[in-house]
């Protein structure tokens, strides 16, 4: 399968299909929308673009240094790795601040999450309770997935059992968790 052969027949059937689903009488209409839709430089399909991107580097094991806490099964990725020495509280270190910008599924979450965790529980099992972190999303459909997600690793790891979480998005979220709070009364 050569890409290039692949897109340009792509891009032909979505024109063919949309000159036929917007079947316009008017023919300098027609024509005008052939055009835009077929021009290659301001018109609806560009490209083909390669994009190679390089697999991310996984980090050795010094990593563990960092964190008390440490999800089962889990290796972090190398910008993890100094995402967790910047920001872990472990040992007396103070968190330093710290700007993750990598590729989509790259773990971005985890760089601070992970870190976040850790010191929670670590200040829980000290005695100390109350908010220990804040975190604060741009819409309410990623906040309630990273809700979700620390819903899971809070009921599936035993030594988080203590901490809980709070998301709110208003006054009472639609959906219900075991361990993150939803109801404003509640948080």
């Amino acid at each position: 399968m050569r890409p290039t052969l692949q897109a340009r027949g792509l891009k032909e059937s979505l024109l063919q299909y949309l000159s036929t689903t917007y079947a316009l009488t008017d023919e300098g209409a027609r024509e005008a929308l052939h055009r835009f839709l077929g021009d290659e430089t301001s018109g609806m399909f560009r490209g083909p673009y390669l994009r190679i991107r390089t697999p991310f580097t996984l980090a050795g094991e010094q990593w563990r240094k960092h964190l008390e806490w440490q999800r089962e099964g889990f290796r972090p990725y190398a910008h993890q790795a100094v995402a967790f020495a910047r920001l872990t509280s472990a040992h007396g270190h103070t968190p330093q601040p710290t700007l993750v910008t990598t590729g989509t599924g790259s773990g971005k979450t985890e760089s601070f999450l992970y870190p976040v965790l850790d010191h929670c529980r670590r200040e829980r099992e000290a005695g100390k309770t109350g908010v220990k972190a804040v975190f604060l999303y741009p819409m309410n459909a990623l906040a309630t997935d990273q809700a979700q997600r620390i819903n899971d690793l809070l009921t599936q790891n035993t030594e988080l059992a203590k901490l809980s979480a709070g998301l709110y998005i208003g006054e009472r979220a639609a959906t219900q968790y075991e361990k993150v709070r939803t109801r404003r009364s509640d948080i």
